[in-house]
C-alpha cells in the first residue's frame, strides 16, 4: 500500500462572454495525508493464521487410514462405531461399503498416530460383540455400549494398512504371555477350537488352530499354553488325546476316568512327562512339534525305534491269530504280528502259513552295545541254542492267539535261514496241534487201567471179610465172652463175701475162654492168616484209590496229558 500524496485541484472556468474568473472566487481544495497501514487488516491475518495452525495441527495429528474386510457390517455404523484396544480408543469408523464382488465388506477406519507402528501383516481385527459358545462367553459389556472393532496389535512384521478381519475373536492374543507348540496327529477326533490342554487335571492352555495337510495324511494341531505353565512342556513330554471319558474294568469294579466335564463335551488334550529312567529332556522351544496319541496308555508306553522283521512258517491252523497280535518273550511283549498269508508248498503238496512279525531289540536289554548292534548274529547264536516261535492261546474264551519266543534246548537243531530280506526263524508245533493224539492217548490209558479185576479184588476182599466176621468159632467165642460179661456184672452188682468165690470162679472161667479165642485167633491159625491177607488186599486197593484221587485232584490236567506231563 502507497503512501497517500497531497493533490492540488485547480479549476478554471470561462463564461460565455469570454471574461475570465478569478481564482479567488472559487472554493478551495484541502489536501488531507493518508495512514500508511489500518487497524482494519489485523483481525482477517489473525484468522488465517489460526487457520493455517489448525490445518497443521490436524494433518499433524492425524493417523493412519485402514480398510478392514468383513463379511458382513452388522452393528457398525459410520462415524459411531469406534476401534478399541483394551477399552481404550485408537480409532473410529470412517466409511462402510460393499466390495467389488458383493461377498465382503469394506470398512474404512482412521485411526490415531499412536497406533501406527502396530499395524504390521500378523495384527489382527474383529467385531466384539456378545458371544455365547461351549467354551466360553464374551463380549458381555458391549450388551450396553454396542459393537466395536477390536485389534490385537503385534509388532514384529511388516507395515500394512489392508487388513481382512476374523469372523470371530481369536482365542489368545499377542499380548498374553505363553507358548504355542504344535501336535501332528493321525485324525482331530472330538477337538475343536478352544478345546482346553491339561496338565494333572489343572486347564493350563487352549487349542487355537488346527488345519489338514495338503496330502490329508495327517492334522496339525496348534495350542497354546499359558506362561508360567509352558516351562513345564519338555522334550520328552508326551501329548494325548483326553477327550471323552475312560472306562475300566479292574478288580475293585468299575471305574471311570475323564479330565474334566468341558473335555467330555468339547475335546480336550492333556500332557504330562512319563516316569521312567530316562532323563526329560531340554524345555521345549516354542513351536516344536510333539506327536499326539490317542490315549494316556499309549503316551506313556515306552517308544522303541530299532525294527526287525522276522518270518515264522507254521503248518497247522493258525485260527485266532490276527495282524497286531503281540509276539511275547517270556511273558513281555517284544514285537508284533504285522502279516499272515496263506501258501502252497508245490514240492511236499502241502500248505504253509508264513507269518511277518516286527520285533524290537532294544526291549531286550544287553550290555555290550556292538553286540546290541549286530542283531542278526545274536538271533543266530540264539537259534543255535534252541529259540524257537510258537503259537499259545491268549484266552480261552475268545481263542486269541499270540506267538510265544523261548528257548526249547530239546528242539531238534535248526539255524536262520532267509527268505527275501526276512530272516525266517524256526518253530515247534503248537501244544494244541497234538491236543486230539494226546487225548487219545490219555483215553486209550485209562482204557488199560483193570478196572474189573479191581472191583473182583475188592469184592473178594469184602466177602473174606465178610466170611471172618460171620466164622462159627469167632460167634462162639463172642458168645461165650458176652455171657461171661452178664455174669461178672451180675455178680458185681451182689458182691459180697458169698458170692466172692463164685465170682473169681467166672473170672477164671472167662480166662479161659478168652485164651481159646486167642488160640483161634493166632497169627499160625487159618482163620487169621485169611483174614490177615483180605485185609492187606483191601488197604492196598483202598491205597491205591486213594492215590488216584488225590492225582485226580492236583492234576485234573492227567487225564489229558497223563503222569509224564507232571514231571
Amino acid at each position: 500500500m502507497s503512501a497517500p500524496e497531497a493533490t492540488t485541484s485547480v479549476s478554471c472556468s470561462t463564461p460565455a462572454d469570454g471574461h475570465a474568473v478569478s481564482d479567488a472566487a472559487l472554493p478551495q481544495a484541502q489536501v488531507v495525508a493518508r495512514e500508511r497501514l489500518s487497524w482494519v487488516w489485523l483481525l482477517p491475518l489473525l484468522a488465517l493464521a489460526l487457520g493455517i495452525w489448525l490445518a497443521y495441527k490436524t494433518l499433524a495429528e492425524r493417523g493412519p487410514t485402514i480398510a478392514i474386510e468383513f463379511k458382513a457390517a452388522a452393528g457398525l455404523q459410520a462415524g459411531k462405531t469406534r476401534v478399541k484396544f483394551k477399552d481404550v480408543d485408537i480409532g473410529q469408523v470412517s466409511a462402510i461399503r460393499v466390495g467389488a464382488e458383493l461377498d465382503r465388506v469394506i470398512v474404512t477406519a482412521e485411526l490415531t498416530r499412536d497406533a501406527e507402528p502396530y499395524l504390521t501383516d500378523r495384527t489382527r481385527f474383529w467385531v466384539e460383540r456378545p458371544r455365547v459358545t461351549v467354551g466360553q462367553i464374551s463380549g458381555l459389556e458391549t450388551l450396553l455400549s454396542g459393537a466395536h472393532i477390536a485389534i490385537d496389535p503385534v509388532l514384529d512384521g511388516r507395515p500394512a494398512r489392508d487388513f481382512v478381519g476374523l469372523d470371530a475373536p481369536p482365542l489368545i492374543t499377542a499380548a498374553e504371555p505363553g507358548s504355542a507348540f504344535v501336535l501332528r496327529a493321525a485324525s482331530l477326533g472330538s477337538l475343536t477350537l478352544g478345546s482346553p490342554v491339561y496338565h494333572r487335571q489343572i486347564q493350563v492352555g487352549q487349542i487355537t488352530d488346527y488345519r489338514l495337510d495338503p496330502d490329508g495324511g495327517a492334522v496339525s494341531v496348534w495350542l497354546f499354553i499359558k506362561a508360567p505353565y509352558d516351562r513345564l512342556v519338555r522334550t520328552g513330554t508326551r501329548f494325548w488325546n483326553a477327550s471323552g471319558f475312560e472306562v475300566q474294568l479292574t478288580v475293585e469294579g468299575l471305574a471311570l476316568n475323564s479330565e474334566s466335564l468341558l473335555a467330555m463335551l468339547i475335546g480336550g488334550v492333556a500332557f504330562d512327562i512319563p516316569a521312567t529312567l530316562d532323563a526329560p529332556g531340554a524345555p521345549a522351544p516354542p513351536g516344536q512339534y510333539f506327536p499326539l496319541y490317542p490315549s494316556r496308555e499309549e503316551a506313556h508306553a515306552r517308544r522303541y525305534f530299532d525294527k526287525q522283521r522276522l518270518v515264522l512258517r507254521f503248518n497247522g491252523s493258525v485260527r485266532g491269530l490276527a495282524v497286531n497280535a503281540p509276539v511275547l518273550l517270556r511273558g513281555i511283549q517284544v514285537g508284533k504280528v504285522l502279516d499272515i498269508q496263506l501258501q502252497l508248498d508245490d514240492t511236499q503238496m502241502d500248505f504253509e502259513i508264513p507269518v511277518l512279525v516286527e520285533i524290537e531289540p532294544e526291549r531286550i536289554g544287553t550290555p555290550d552295545a556292538a553286540r546290541r548292534a549286530n542283531s542278526i548274529a545274536v538271533l543266530e547264536r540264539l537259534v543255535a541254542n534252541g529259540l524257537r516261535g510258537q503259537l499259545r492261546t491268549a484266552s480261552l474264551l475268545t481263542g486269541q492267539l499270540y506267538i510265544d519266543l523261548d528257548l526249547h534246548p530239546e528242539a531238534p537243531p535248526a539255524t536262520l535261514a532267509r527268505v527275501g530280506d526276512y530272516p525266517v526263524l524256526p518253530t515247534i508245533p503248537t501244544p494244541l496241534a497234538g491236543l486230539t493224539a494226546t487225548l487219545d492217548r490219555v483215553l486209550a490209558r485209562i482204557e488199560n487201567i483193570p478196572f474189573e479185576d479191581i472191583g473182583r479184588e475188592t469184592q473178594a476182599t469184602l466177602a473174606a471179610l465178610r466170611a471172618l466176621l460171620q466164622a462159627p468159632e469167632l460167634t462162639a467165642v463172642l458168645t461165650e465172652a458176652e455171657t461171661a460179661l452178664r455174669q461178672i456184672g451180675a455178680a458185681a452188682a451182689r458182691l459180697d463175701q458169698e458170692t466172692l468165690a463164685a465170682w473169681v470162679a467166672a473170672a477164671h472161667r472167662a480166662r479161659a475162654l478168652f485164651e481159646q479165642a486167642n488160640a483161634v485167633l493166632q497169627p499160625e491159625a487159618p482163620l487169621t492168616a485169611e483174614a490177615t491177607r483180605a485185609l492187606r488186599e483191601l488197604g492196598a486197593a483202598a491205597r491205591s484209590l486213594r492215590v488216584l484221587a488225590e492225582t485226580l485232584e492236583r492234576h485234573p490236567e492227567a487225564l489229558i496229558k497223563g503222569k509224564g506231563g507232571l514231571r
